[in-house]
């Protein structure tokens, strides 16, 4: 016990950035914290923290060792909850933020199974394009379809995603097929646009990533506007495999400039850090993660 302490203290200093600060927290004295502390590298043999009267700094074994403890602890906390699932149930409300037309297809059909399973949770899912501002906004779980970059949120992999273009056989037929990026400056490009502006389509080109400002006679902010335009011949799309595979494996559709292709997106769960995460939340997203593992609930689609 007194081993576990010293590590969870020693995190936990490192983590609030001061002594007294920790001590706060576990409500005791600050020499009580540094004792821990001069416990813990006596014990290991090594200086883990350079400490002034202002500032903490690691030393580059206690950044190591950091790393290790935190490991631990967290892997600790999830045995707990896993043990403590075991007899608990979900329940409570779910706010579900997604894109509209993946939310659409892929998460609204879900949750009549979802809520079978668990019948003490509400849900209610809020379809918008727009990024939500998951903490500001109440949010449980953002499903997004982008790379992440804020750090101050967790991300789960939900499924892979890859983006391709796409046009009808007829409008090929009528149009050609473009076999150079230089060439979709002669193709009618059907576009989405988000707040006014146009968004650019991406490609991989000799292993760089390139953006294309492309133009043509209609641009929408609805992606399944555009599925449907590509569809009825009247240009090229740049759509998610997850919105298009059935129409490309009936026909329907023709994938073009695949060897231009640039890596995808993932499809992510995006939620608030938070040291206990309500098990609505854990069965949420791990409902959505084992549904959409399986290549046969893709191709059903």
């Amino acid at each position: 016990m007194g081993q576990f302490r010293q590590i969870s203290t020693f995190v936990e200093v490192v983590a609030r950035g001061s002594l007294s600060a920790a001590a706060r927290a576990e409500g005791i004295a600050p020499a009580m914290i540094g004792r821990r502390l001069d416990a813990l590298e006596t014990r290991l043999g090594v200086k883990l923290l350079q400490r002034t009267t202002r500032k903490l700094v690691l030393t580059n074994e206690g950044a190591a060792f950091l790393e290790d403890c935190q490991r631990i602890l967290s892997e600790l906390e999830e045995a707990e909850s896993a043990v403590a699932e075991r007899s608990a149930k979900a329940t409570g409300h779910l706010l579900v933020s997604a894109p509209a037309g993946f939310g659409r297809q892929h998460v609204a059909p879900l949750l009549p199974s979802f809520l079978a399973e668990h019948r003490d949770v509400t849900v209610n899912l809020n379809l918008n394009d727009r990024i939500v501002d998951v903490v500001g906004d109440g949010v449980d779980v953002a499903i997004r379809i982008a790379s992440l970059s804020d750090s101050s949120l967790v991300g789960v992999k939900l499924a892979a995603n890859q983006r391709v273009l796409v046009a009808a056989p007829a409008y090929l037929r009528r149009k050609g097929t473009p076999s150079t990026l230089a060439d979709l400056a002669k193709h009618n490009c059907l576009a989405i646009s988000s707040e006014g502006s146009q968004r650019g389509w991406s490609f991989s080109d000799n292993g760089k990533i390139v953006t294309f400002k492309v133009a043509g006679n209609m641009v929408c902010n609805d992606g399944a506007v555009l599925h449907d335009w590509a569809l009825s011949g009247k240009g090229l799309a740049w759509r998610s495999m997850w919105e298009v595979r059935s129409d490309i494996e009936a026909g329907r559709l023709r994938t073009v400039l695949d060897q231009f292709a640039a890596p995808g997106n993932d499809i992510c769960a995006v939620f608030a850090q938070r040291r206990h995460l309500p098990l609505r939340i854990r069965a949420f997203v791990d409902f959505l993660r084992h549904t959409y593992s399986g290549e046969e609930y893709w191709r059903k689609r």
